[in-house]
């Protein structure tokens, strides 16, 4: 294990399902002591890729926030005895596609808007702090839903524009299961797209429709994915958050700046629990929708 990944934790939240989770160490960073995407804005926060396992074949979800991450995971799904492994990305941001070279090899499926957005945004990606290149893009794109098996394990992409227009969220439908991505967060969503927030209200009362029964999200709390993860009151606490701050922000009231004070509902609840750091996402988001609203 590099240094790199000496806090990487690999949990087993379901049978063959495994959860590689990094981050939220108090004190520690892993790049450097100056601002950077990786250290600020995933590793301070907890984050996790997935992979579903079933005989000889995997299906990753996300490649990490680093080459070693990615090269991790690959190497622990390779001492399972898996030989065929596919990649599906959640999104375009950063600290889901850094080790997407590791499965350069690989079939990676993503989202037509995905591969649009990183195309868009490659020379600023392979040129960021720290660097993503050569940015490794998507061999097979689809646009709402795509079914797949893994092993005989049923999976479906699901196309929903919440955190980023291009949200691919993986439905394991005998399960119940919920890979979320970026979609839901916990202890709140960060908004990217601020102007599209009416969008992510939507979607988020159209996942909420959803038989869901267990939900993992790539940003949360280390026990609670290891024990199985969220309830779907996940989906309700991240749609509170964004109608509340929405409707506070446009009919110009004062939102309660601590994040403690204006989610305590559902921190009391136990849908979502109260990790400080995200404090100053509550910070960004209500300068964000401000900004996009007024």
């Amino acid at each position: 294990m590099s240094e790199m990944t000496e806090t990487l934790s690999i949990l087993e939240p379901y049978p063959g399902i495994f959860a590689y989770y990094d981050g939220r160490v108090e004190g520690k960073r892993l790049h450097a002591e100056g601002p950077n995407w990786l250290d600020d804005g995933a590793y301070s926060l907890g984050v996790a890729s997935y992979a579903i396992v079933d005989g000889d074949e995997a299906l990753v979800y996300d490649t990490h926030i680093s080459l070693a991450h990615a090269a991790a995971i690959r190497a622990h799904l390779e001492s399972l005895g898996v030989r065929m492994i596919r990649v599906v990305l959640s999104h375009w941001h950063k600290d889901h596609i850094a080790g997407n070279a590791v499965f350069a090899d690989c079939e990676i499926i993503a989202l037509a808007l995905t591969a649009q957005k990183l195309q868009e945004n490659c020379d600023r990606i392979e040129a960021a702090n720290p660097p993503i290149s050569p940015l490794i893009m998507p061999t097979r794109l689809f646009d709402q839903k795509l079914e797949l098996t893994v092993g005989q394990r049923r999976v479906e992409l699901h196309h929903f524009a919440i955190h980023s227009a291009d949200g691919n969220v993986i439905w394991l439908p005998d399960e119940k299961l919920l890979l979320a991505g970026d979609t839901l967060e916990d202890t709140v969503t960060y908004i990217a797209e601020p102007r599209q927030i009416a969008t992510h209200i939507g979607e988020l009362s159209r996942l909420r429709t959803w038989p869901i029964e267990k939900i993992l999200p790539s940003h949360g709390d280390r026990v609670r994915i290891a024990e199985g993860g969220y309830a779907p009151s996940l989906v309700d606490a991240n749609l509170r958050y964004l109608e509340r701050l929405s409707a506070a922000i446009a009919q110009g009231e004062t939102v309660l700046p601590s994040l403690r004070d204006f989610a305590a509902t559902d921190i009391a609840s136990g849908a979502i629990l109260y990790f400080p750091p995200y404090e100053d996402v509550h910070q960004s988001n209500v300068a964000a929708v401000t900004a996009a609203l007024r």
